[in-house]
């Protein structure tokens, strides 16, 4: 989704039109699919059965608050750039492309799996995101994904050690 040029013109920059309209596009792209991340990690936190019950429920909202941080420093930056975040729960639903939520939650081995694939898909598409923001001529948006990327990936990790 494009941003249109009007939205722009108020902010000063030296990134291009062109590449800002580019840069907006791929942080919304990437709020959607974060903001999706977040959703599901809380309703993981909420429905999580099984043994290991108690420390997951605490994993899970500590894991869904860190990701709401990335949430939020994706969407300054949009704006920052002069684009508008796209970040209600019915936009993160049209562009998000994690699969939805399990259904069931009765087994916290099944959930962790599903999370990590969740956790693995936003991985790959931020490291994505460092590449095209540099391309774009943007390193301080291409940090700002590479601060996101550590945090995620330490999650993951985290999220993966249950199932070793």
């Amino acid at each position: 989704m494009k941003t249109k040029l009007r939205q722009m013109i108020r902010y000063k920059s030296s990134i291009k039109v062109g590449n800002k309209e580019e840069l907006i596009s791929i942080l919304n792209q990437q709020l959607a699919d974060t903001f999706d991340l977040y959703s599901q990690l809380k309703q993981a936190h909420w429905n999580v059965k099984g043994m290991e019950f108690h420390s997951l429920h605490l994993l899970f909202d500590q894991l869904a608050e860190q990701t709401l941080s990335f949430v939020d420093m994706i969407a300054e930056r949009t704006t920052a750039l002069g684009g508008v975040a796209r970040g209600t729960i019915r936009m993160a639903s049209k562009l998000t492309r994690l699969e939805q939520s399990p259904d069931s939650f009765d087994n916290s081995e099944y959930t962790i799996t599903k999370m990590v694939e969740r956790y693995a898909q936003v991985c790959t598409s931020t490291r994505g995101c460092i590449d095209s923001c540099e391309s774009h001529g943007d390193k301080a948006t291409a940090d700002l994904f590479t601060e996101i990327s550590r945090g995620l990936d330490k999650s993951l990790w985290m999220l993966e050690a249950h199932l070793l």
